[in-house]
């Protein structure tokens, strides 16, 4: 899909409105493609933004906000633990099904960071859906994550870096089916990039109601509280972006400060 008219975010979640203000966000002219899951990020070139907004790429923000010095991404279950032995200091985080993996200090909740120490530490990752779409997008020339939470600052960087092209990867649910959250996060990335200015301050309402959002409020889940839903869903909190370092023996997210 390029640059132009968008669907709306997903069944049950009304598309954005329009500021008519002067639009915070100047136009990007070159092509932005959308593709999903796995093989849209085989497929991603240029500058690729891999989304998952429930829950991996948000809880690596907020990792960061928190002190965390790298978080290493990891498709395979047997690769992360294979890295714990590695890096026997790093704290090793990852579900699937949405639901804590055996063995591992943590699954995939923001919320439950609470629990560590980040400062300065290395994170290993391995997810159902975005550590899968992060370590197969090899043929972009740039990968970074997508969320919510910074969204803005997302914009802002590819305004800086100026690159030919522009790929947005929606991860969806397990990689495999479109869900509320990253389509509308796409969205949003897209209309900024339009130079559109939506509001964002509704998002937590109007995800409230999302098929992929009921976990946080079924007590049953207790792998998925609440607090995830709310901390998920905070549009534009941090001012950085996470960039996968391809240079280093082992890739990893790296945190980048973006101006305002």
């Amino acid at each position: 899909m390029k640059n132009g008219t968008l669907l709306a975010a997903a069944r049950n979640v009304p598309g954005f409105c329009y500021a008519r203000a002067m639009p915070a966000f100047p136009l990007f002219t070159r092509p932005v493609d959308i593709v999903d899951f796995v093989a849209g990020a085989q497929s991603a070139r240029g500058l690729t933004v891999v989304i998952d907004v429930f829950r991996a790429f948000s809880l690596a923000a907020y990792a960061f906000s928190r002190g965390a010095a790298s978080i290493i991404p990891v498709a395979a279950i047997e690769d992360a633990l294979a890295l714990r032995r590695q890096y026997p200091g790093a704290l090793l985080l990852g579900e699937r099904e949405a639901k804590p993996l055996p063995g591992f200090d943590g699954g995939n909740s923001p919320t439950d960071l609470q629990k560590f120490d980040l400062a300065g530490r290395t994170l290993i990752h391995t997810t159902h859906s975005g550590t899968q779409g992060l370590t197969r997008a090899t043929r972009a020339d740039e990968v970074i994550t997508g969320a919510l939470v910074n969204a803005a600052a997302i914009v802002r960087y590819v305004h800086h870096r100026k690159p030919e092209q522009v790929t947005i990867v929606r991860m969806g649910h397990q990689a495999r089916q479109r869900c509320a959250e990253d389509d509308l996060c796409a969205e949003l990335l897209s209309a900024r990039l339009r130079g559109e200015d939506p509001r964002v301050d509704d998002i937590p309402a109007r995800l409230r109601q999302a098929d992929s959002a009921q976990k946080f409020f079924d007590p049953a889940c207790d792998w998925a509280p609440e607090g995830d839903f709310q901390l998920c869903t905070r549009a534009d909190a941090f001012d950085f972006v996470l960039q996968l370092d391809r240079t280093l023996p082992v890739p990893a997210l790296r945190r980048i400060d973006v101006a305002r």
